[in-house]
């Protein structure tokens, strides 16, 4: 069952914040536990790692927008 895609720009600047930080925890745990034991899905932590890094590409997006209309 495929996964519904987040919109990220609808997310404010301190939800996406939260989102990286909540993620990148996710990510961790995912790895240790993977680390110890196979995981189920181990295409999850695929999925983890590209997530974080559309949060990533948004933020800095925003960031360069802010800077251009200065």
């Amino acid at each position: 069952m495929p996964r519904k895609k987040l919109n990220l720009a609808d997310l404010t600047d301190q939800e996406l914040m939260e989102k990286l930080r909540d993620d990148k925890a996710l990510y961790q745990k995912l790895r240790f536990q993977h680390a110890v034991s196979p995981l189920e899905n181990p295409m999850r932590l695929r999925q983890m790692r590209r997530d974080i890094a559309r949060i990533l590409t948004e933020i800095t997006k925003r960031k360069k927008a802010a800077q251009s209309e200065r």
